[in-house]
């Protein structure tokens, strides 16, 4: 990627249900610099996997992704967002059931915050349907433990893989070639 220190960067955190298929979908974009699973939203400091699936510490699965804003805007982050998930889902997508899993936008700016509100409503209008998706404020994210980082890549045959996370990248790829920002 070339030197990145004076690249001028933002962070987005995002939660969409497991994190094996956000960081997945995420990494597709032009202009994404990382993305990072992890666990956020919740009271206890750097939580296990263990942890934060028993419920207890209140932290959800979530990826944090760091974009230049010049190649990548956080709209453009929004749509994708927005598609690899079902909002109108509470505390769970598609198998994933839990608190752990509900659908959740950190927004880390006031900016970030308005437009996260308008496209939620545009996502009611569109669907017709009350979204569950909530929208937080920022408060901390715990990187996830190393197993969990570029899941599917290395493990792109599992069933949970193929079921799951192919899907949500078949689909991002085709929103990509109809924006044209591949």
């Amino acid at each position: 990627m070339g030197d990145n220190r004076n690249m001028n960067t933002q962070k987005a955190t995002f939660g969409a249900g497991c994190f094996w298929c956000a960081e997945a979908a995420f990494k597709l974009l032009p202009g994404v610099i990382s993305v990072v699973p992890g666990y956020t939203g919740g009271n206890e400091e750097n939580p296990s996997y263990e942890e934060v699936s028993s419920k207890r510490t209140g932290h959800v699965e979530a990826v944090q992704v760091k974009y230049d804003p010049a190649r990548v805007s956080y709209e453009q982050l929004l749509k994708i967002f927005w598609e690899i998930h079902n909002p109108t889902e509470e505390n769970k997508q598609g198998p994933d059931i839990g608190l752990q899993y509900q659908a959740v936008i950190f927004a880390h700016t006031d900016e970030q915050k308005e437009l996260v509100e308008k496209t939620k409503k545009d996502m009611a209008l569109k669907l017709g349907q009350k979204i569950a998706t909530k929208i937080l404020p920022f408060r901390n994210f715990y990187p996830a433990e190393e197993y969990h980082r570029n899941f599917y890549e290395k493990n792109p045959n599992t069933p949970y893989s193929k079921a799951v996370i192919a899907p949500k990248i078949k689909k991002v790829k085709k929103l990509l070639d109809e924006y044209g920002e591949e």
